[in-house]
């Protein structure tokens, strides 16, 4: 439908007055909010996501799409909560205890929900113990862990082994990710997957939930 490549463009261009307007009427026009999130909202994300990945598009950009896919996602949350529609997962994600660096985390977070997981965003800062009490409350499939320091990525080994501890949040999906973060670190301290960018994440997500 032109509308949905009308409206997976105002992602990409970053128009949320466009694309809040694109979504009223296709809800109007009693189109089922599901269809509208896949035709528009994530096809125009996932363009977004392969020019990221391809430096055809640098972090302010990527921000700017995001805010129009949100104004959107604001009208259609309810009515896809309405009508049970299902998400690809739930996805946990925040910065380890003793970071404060943000803005690769809200990328990722950002990145998810335009690809269809429904997404907590823990913040900044965040215990090990509150981690696994946001996996079990949440029941996610996936826990993201952000470090941009080196003296905090030891925060993220401390933080699987408390995970893998508990008895209900063990089986969720586990991927680490920043600056200083390397596949081989990943490895090391038993991570289920590494994304050096945002839209890897989403991609390694994807698979790790299809294994």
């Amino acid at each position: 439908m032109a509308k949905y490549q009308e409206l997976a463009d105002s992602i990409l261009t970053g128009n949320n007055v466009r694309s809040k307007e694109i979504t009223q009427d296709l809800v109007g026009k009693g189109i089922d909010p599901a269809e509208i999130l896949n035709g528009g909202l994530i096809a125009g994300m996932e363009v977004v996501g392969r020019k990221f990945k391809a430096n055809e598009m640098y972090i302010p950009e990527v921000l700017i799409a995001a805010r129009a896919m949100h104004a959107a996602m604001d009208i259609l949350k309810p009515l896809l909560s309405e009508a049970g529609a299902s998400s690809k997962g739930t996805a946990v994600i925040g910065t380890v205890q003793g970071d404060l660096h943000d803005i690769g985390k809200n990328l990722v977070s950002m990145m998810l929900e335009g690809a269809g997981f429904n997404v907590v965003d823990l913040g900044v800062d965040i215990s090990p113990e509150k981690f696994v009490e946001a996996v079990n409350s949440s029941k996610a499939d996936i826990l993201g862990l952000s470090a941009l320091l080196t003296t905090t990525m030891p925060a993220m080994k401390e933080i699987i082994d408390e995970v893998r501890k508990d008895g209900s949040a063990k089986s969720v999906k586990i991927i680490v990710g920043g600056a200083p973060v390397t596949q081989e670190y990943a490895d090391s301290i038993g991570a289920d997957g590494y994304a050096a960018d945002a839209s890897t994440a989403v991609e390694v997500s994807e698979k790790l939930l299809t294994v």
